[in-house]
C-alpha cells in the first residue's frame, strides 16, 4: 500500500516508522508520575533533593540535546543521528528498570533525557521531510494524535503495572526498540524533492524573525493549557471533590489534544482564517470554566474545550515552522519550536507562583486558571488585530 505524499509516495511501513517515533518522544517521565507519592517510600534513604532532581533533571537535559540534534540534522545521516537518540533512550531505559537506588535511577533518567532529546526533534522533521502541502498539514495533525494517543495509552497501562512494581513501570521505556526497528524501512525510502511551489524553496535560511513569532505563541499556549496538568488535582481538593476526577480528566484532556490531529484539514477548511482565533477561544473559554465554575459537568467541557483548542494550534505551529526555512533546516527549525514546549513544562510552576505571589500575595487554587485565559485572551485579540500577519494569520493556502 502506497500512501501520497504531496510529492510522491511513500510504503504504509515508512509510515507507521514516522508514527512510531512520534509516538516514544512523549514517554520520558512517564514512569515516574504514577510513582511519585511514593517515591519517599520506594526510597527511604532518598533526599528530598535527590527526589526533586529525578523528576526534573531528564526535563532540563532534553532542552539542549532537542536544540544540538537540530542543529545536527543540517548537516545530514538524520537516520543515524535518530537512531543513536532512540538507541541511548532504550539503554538508559533498560537501566531503569534494574536500578536499586535513586542516585542510579537519576542518572539513567537524564541520560533518557539526552537520549530523548536527540530524537524529539524527528517526531515532526521526519513528517515534513517526506511530506508537503496538504499532506504534510494532515500528516503533522496525525503525528501530534499519535502523540497523546500513545500518552494516554502509556499512562494507564503504567499506572495499572506499577501498582504491581514499581520497576515494570519503567519496561515503557523499551518501545523506541520498535521504532529503532521500524527505522530500517525509512533508510530505502528516499524523500522526493520539494515541489517548485513550495514555500520552502522560497527560503535560503531560516526566517529568524518569524520563528521567534511562532515561538512565543507555542510557548504562551502550552504554558497556559499546562495548567490543567499542573494544578487540577489542587482545585478539586478545594471543590471538595473526588480526587479520581483528576486523574479521569488530564485523560480526557490529552484525547482532546489528539482528536483534532484527525480531521485537521476538515477543521481549517470549516473555520477558515478564523482558525486560530477559534482555537484560541476554546481555550479561554476552557480555561475559565474549569478555574471559575465548580462544577464537575462544566469542567470537563472546560477541560476538552482546552485540549481541542491546543491541539488545533500545535501542528499548524508546526507547519508554519517548517515552511519558513528551506528543507535541509526544517528539522532545526523545528527543534527550536519543539525546545519551547519542554522551557514551558519547566518554566510554568515557577511563573505563575510567582504572578501569584506579586499579584495576590496569597495562594488561591483558581488563579493559575484565570492568569492563562487572560493570557490567552490578549493573544486572542492579537490575532484579530493582526490576522493578516504570518504568525497570528492564516492564509487561503490553508484552505483553498
Amino acid at each position: 500500500m502506497k500512501i501520497s505524499t504531496g510529492k510522491g509516495e511513500i510504503s504504509l511501513l515508512a509510515l507507521l516508522a514516522i508514527w512510531s517515533v512520534s509516538a516514544v518522544t512523549s514517554l520520558p517521565g512517564l514512569a515516574i508520575s504514577p510513582i511519585l507519592e511514593d517515591l519517599s517510600r520506594i526510597f527511604p534513604s532518598a533526599s528530598q533533593l535527590e527526589i526533586q532532581m529525578l523528576t526534573s533533571l531528564p526535563s532540563l537535559l532534553i532542552i539542549p540535546f532537542v536544540l544540538l540534534s537540530g542543529w545536527l540534522s543540517s548537516r545530514g545521516e538524520s537516520l543515524k543521528l535518530l537512531a543513536v537518540g532512540l538507541a541511548i533512550f532504550f539503554v538508559s531505559g533498560a537501566m531503569c528498570i534494574f536500578a536499586k537506588d535513586i542516585r542510579l535511577l537519576i542518572v539513567a533518567s537524564s541520560i533518557m533525557g539526552a537520549g530523548a532529546g536527540i530524537a524529539v526533534p524527528y517526531s515532526t522533521g521526519l513528517v515534513v521531510r517526506y511530506f508537503t502541502g496538504d499532506a504534510r498539514v494532515r500528516q503533522l495533525g496525525i503525528s501530534s494524535a499519535v502523540n497523546n494517543l500513545s500518552l494516554v495509552l502509556a499512562t494507564a497501562v503504567v499506572g495499572w503495572i506499577a501498582t504491581k512494581d514499581w520497576h515494570l513501570a519503567f519496561m515503557v521505556y523499551l518501545l523506541p526498540a520498535v521504532s529503532m526497528v521500524m527505522l530500517l524501512a525509512l533508510r530505502n525510502t528516499k524523500a522526493a524533492p520539494e515541489p517548485k511551489e513550495s514555500d520552502q524553496l522560497r527560503q535560503s535560511k531560516i526566517h529568524w524573525k518569524r520563528l521567534s513569532g511562532l515561538s512565543v505563541l507555542y510557548f504562551v499556549i502550552t504554558f497556559t493549557t499546562l495548567v490543567i496538568t499542573f494544578y487540577l488535582s489542587f482545585l478539586l481538593e478545594k471543590y471538595r471533590f473526588p480526587q479520581e476526577f483528576s486523574s479521569v480528566m488530564i485523560s480526557l484532556f490529552f484525547l482532546a489534544i489528539m482528536l483534532p490531529g484527525f480531521a485537521l484539514n476538515m477543521i481549517i477548511r470549516r473555520l477558515r482564517s478564523m482558525t486560530i482565533f477559534v482555537s484560541l477561544c476554546f481555550i479561554v473559554i476552557g480555561l475559565l470554566l474549569v478555574g471559575t465554575v465548580p462544577d464537575i459537568p462544566l469542567m470537563t467541557v472546560g477541560v476538552i474545550l482546552t485540549g481541542v483548542g491546543y491541539g488545533v494550534l500545535q501542528p499548524i505551529i508546526y507547519d508554519k515552522t517548517a515552511i519558513i526555512a528551506p528543507p535541509a533546516l526544517a528539522t532545526k527549525s523545528l527543534s527550536v519550536v519543539m525546545t519551547v514546549n519542554y522551557v514551558a513544562v519547566v518554566a510554568c510552576p515557577f511563573v505563575v507562583d510567582f504572578a501569584e505571589h506579586i499579584i495576590l500575595h496569597h495562594k488561591e487554587q483558581s488563579f493559575p486558571f484565570v492568569l492563562g485565559a487572560a493570557l490567552v485572551a490578549l493573544v486572542a485579540l492579537l490575532s484579530i488585530l493582526l490576522r493578516k500577519s504570518f504568525v497570528l494569520g492564516l492564509d487561503e493556502s490553508y484552505y483553498k
